[in-house]
């Protein structure tokens, strides 16, 4: 029972601690959200995806609102480190998803890091970006041993049915 009410309860406590500090973590989400918007595609940990895949929706949900609208150029400014993507972020990535209402990023599992400290990995990317899938479309390879089971039986099933009904 104390174990349950110990991970109720939050302690104040509203955000993942990566970094120094808070300011240490802002300053790490916005340049992983720069690096998002330039690249439309980015590998990093598990935990800086989901962190950041947040503000890269609300990001493009202020986007949508258009250059002209004071709050949209605001969050683009603080969010956005170097100031060249403004442009894109209004121009590209907005209009790519007007008739998209959320779920404008993906996030994909990759295997862990290899080096000492095994970090799980993720990519993070933007829908619709230029770059080819991360998982190739799956085929349907007739050679499977399943297949050819399934190919036999549907086979057999045809021929008795074509035998009772004579």
């Amino acid at each position: 029972m104390r174990l349950t009410l110990q991970l109720l309860i939050s302690h104040g406590r509203v955000a993942r601690r990566m970094g120094l500090g808070p300011e240490s973590r802002i300053n790490m989400l916005r340049n992983i959200l720069t690096g998002l918007v330039r690249h439309e595609r980015i590998e990093t940990t598990r935990a800086r995806a989901d962190e950041v895949q947040f503000y890269a929706e609300k990001l493009i949900d202020y986007a949508k609102k258009g250059d002209t609208d004071e709050k949209a150029m605001k969050m683009a400014s603080f969010w956005l480190t170097e100031k060249d993507l403004v442009p894109k972020l209004f121009k590209v990535l907005a209009p790519r998803f007007e008739k998209h209402s959320k779920s404008y990023t993906r996030m994909v599992r990759i295997p862990n890091r290899e080096n000492l400290d095994r970090a799980k990995m993720a990519v993070l990317e933007y829908k619709g970006n230029p770059f080819p899938p991360l998982y190739p479309a799956k085929k349907e390879n007739q050679l499977t041993l399943i297949n050819q089971l399934l190919q036999g039986y549907r086979e057999e099933r045809a021929r008795e049915l074509a035998a009772n009904a004579k």
